[in-house]
């Protein structure tokens, strides 16, 4: 019975299964203790087939990191349709959400930057590149200076609000109103100390 279930799925079906055990995973476990073997037994399936889809555990690796990575990204999405002051604070709101929901991807997510795979730390640093961005535009709509100083104070700045993230995130109590609060505080901060550099 459970071999007449698994061949009624299409490649592209047993594929979005496997990612979906890998970033469930994740809610638990850091990165590196998701094996192929470990994905097959979740998975109910050979070992053989478990490779057969990501061929390598590395391989695997990024196609887990890729989905949660798109999956934080879709979620927090700036919303084009708010002025920039209120697409700022509602990024925020949904940013801190979505820790709330899915603190453990989060974790393993912000921690992949630590993994001993080039390309996973690469994904995760393009994530902070894009909200970074997402940032810049924001305050260029406001009047900010698109400057050298400005996007790397902005950069830094998104490490930081992780590293909040990451904190507040295993603290039940915590009111995402004043995280978020705190967050757009220094965030003024850092781009007003920013805007006045040279550099």
């Amino acid at each position: 019975m459970p071999e007449e279930r698994r061949s009624r799925l299409t490649p592209e079906d047993r594929r979005t299964q496997l990612m979906a055990i890998g970033v469930n995973f994740l809610a638990d476990h850091p990165l590196d203790e998701l094996t192929m073997d470990e994905l097959a037994r979740r998975a109910g399936v050979s070992r053989a087939l478990a490779f057969h889809y990501f061929e390598s555990k590395q391989g695997m690796h990024r196609a887990v990191v890729t989905t949660a990575r798109d999956s934080l990204l879709h979620a927090t999405a700036p919303r084009a349709d708010l002025p920039p002051r209120e697409r700022i604070d509602d990024t925020l709101r949904r940013f801190a959400t979505f820790v709330r929901d899915h603190r453990g991807t989060f974790l393993s997510l912000v921690r992949g930057v630590a993994s001993s795979d080039p390309t996973v730390r690469a994904l995760v640093d393009e994530s902070r590149e894009l909200n970074a961005e997402h940032l810049r535009e924001a305050f260029g709509e406001l009047g900010v200076p698109d400057t050298r100083a400005v996007r790397m104070a902005l950069r830094a700045w998104v490490a930081f609000a992780e590293e909040v993230f990451v904190s507040v995130a295993a603290d039940d109590l915590a009111d995402d109103a004043e995280l978020v609060a705190l967050l757009v505080r220094t965030l003024d901060a850092t781009v007003a100390a920013s805007s006045d550099s040279a550099l």
